[in-house]
């Protein structure tokens, strides 16, 4: 997989973050209740979109190149944190005319998606400082 680059800056605006991967810019933000002005997606909640757009997507490829009847895919995501770790929930909803063996083969391929072997495998963060 090629590198990928984001950058995150936050400035005066209470917990507004603006992300840029050189060639499109987004937000995130926390809610009003806890000092931000919801402006976007919470970083937790794009963390899941990240999850539900690779799923998504792996699974159309995968039944496009097969010729599979693949008209949408819906995935619902939740996510529990507590003592003994975390929890995504992921709830994939194909529609379509597909075999009961289509649908299992699909199941099979959305665990095969590059960010759900990210979040499954071992990740190593390396954080260091820069001089502004």
């Amino acid at each position: 997989m090629a590198e990928t680059t984001v950058t995150a800056h936050i400035g005066s605006t209470n917990y507004q973050v603006h992300f840029d991967d050189g060639r499109h810019t987004w937000l995130a933000d926390e809610p009003e209740s806890i000092g931000g002005g919801d402006r976007g997606p919470t970083p937790v909640s794009l963390l899941l979109s990240s999850l539900g757009a690779c799923t998504s997507v792996t699974l159309k490829m995968y039944a496009q190149r097969k010729g599979w009847p693949l008209q949408e895919v819906h995935v619902t995501l939740g996510f529990e944190s507590g003592e003994e770790g975390s929890t995504i929930d992921r709830k994939i909803t194909l529609h379509g005319d597909l075999s009961d063996e289509q649908r299992e083969r699909l199941l099979q391929i959305a665990n095969a998606c590059p960010v759900h072997k990210i979040l499954t495998g071992s990740i190593a963060i390396r954080s260091g400082l820069t001089a502004a």
